[in-house]
């Protein structure tokens, strides 16, 4: 093949399987044959005379002159797409996919619900919706956007700061009349505390008082879980107490089914941000929705502006 023979739908083929690693699954994904996936990588590496991937019976990975074409390959893409993008926009109203990834109990609580408003302003933008707390590579998964809780390490992604969510320790009253209510940071040790097996040092609470002063109080229970709805749900039951983010649980504690334990001690917040992929950054529908999610993220219970 001659080389200025190279059409992009081969180099998003062999861009996709060198992220995803599996031919299969990529032929899925593009909706082609994997006959047609091969033929795709095979004419690729013919243009360009080198190998650029090492196949085996289970995985495929990228030659060291696979690499860097992939990362140039990756500039082109995103560079085409967006100049489309920005032409398109010129002329007509947003349209086209975003996907996005978020934390698991607030996708499900909250975001989905904003994510039906976006669509009824912007018909024409389709949303790829990703619930998990898992912290998965944006570029390799094809994801545009991530909103994360907690303390990020992705420092190759253009940051959008939402703000702090706020945190209090909460119990049901039930329980709380049968154990009595605590009176200070340190008789918390002799409650049941519903854990977060996925959140690490959540065997131990930190609490702040109003002075500054830290309290760290070693906590256990029967009851371990991993995801932030079926910690409400445990504390709602009345299985013990724990600390939960306002948002989580706002409407439990307006209808009187949860109230705070030592108000005047409170664990400490958690950064929630937008990580967006820098190539994609530009692209119309992923401006306006990264701008409404931040919006409208910011107006709910317990989120504190950064």
């Amino acid at each position: 093949m001659d080389k200025t023979g190279l059409s992009f739908d081969r180099m998003r083929t062999f861009v996709r399987v060198a992220e995803r690693g599996n031919l299969s699954m990529v032929a899925k994904e593009l909706g082609l044959g994997q006959s047609t996936v091969t033929r795709h990588l095979n004419e690729l590496e013919e243009a360009v005379g080198v190998p650029l991937l090492s196949r085996t019976t289970r995985r495929v990975t990228l030659t060291e002159e696979g690499s860097r074409y992939y990362t140039t390959c990756l500039q082109i893409l995103r560079l085409v797409e967006q100049a489309a993008e920005e032409a398109r926009d010129a002329r007509q109203a947003p349209a086209g996919a975003v996907r996005l990834s978020c934390t698991a109990a607030l996708g499900v609580m909250h975001v989905t619900r904003m994510i039906f408003d976006f669509q009824d302003r912007h018909p024409d933008i389709r949303i790829d919706l990703n619930l998990t707390d898992e912290r998965i590579d944006l570029v390799r998964e094809g994801v545009d956007v991530a909103l994360r809780l907690g303390p990020l390490a992705d420092s190759s992604m253009k940051l959008h700061a939402v703000g702090e969510s706020q945190r209090l320790l909460v119990g049901a009253p039930a329980y709380l009349s049968a154990r009595g209510r605590p009176e200070r940071p340190a008789d918390l040790s002799r409650y049941e505390t519903i854990v977060m097996s996925n959140v690490a040092g959540s065997n131990q609470l930190v609490l702040s008082a109003p002075d500054g002063a830290r309290f760290m109080i070693p906590v256990g229970g029967r009851l371990r879980v991993d995801h932030g709805l079926a910690a409400r749900e445990a504390l709602a039951a009345g299985r013990g107490i724990g600390p939960t983010h306002l948002w989580l649980v706002q409407d439990l504690l307006d209808d009187g089914r949860l109230e705070v334990v030592l108000g005047d001690y409170r664990p400490s917040p958690v950064p929630l941000s937008l990580l967006i992929v820098p190539e994609r950054a530009a692209i119309a529908r992923v401006r306006l929705l990264v701008d409404f999610l931040a919006a409208e993220i910011a107006k709910l219970p317990g989120i504190r502006p950064s």
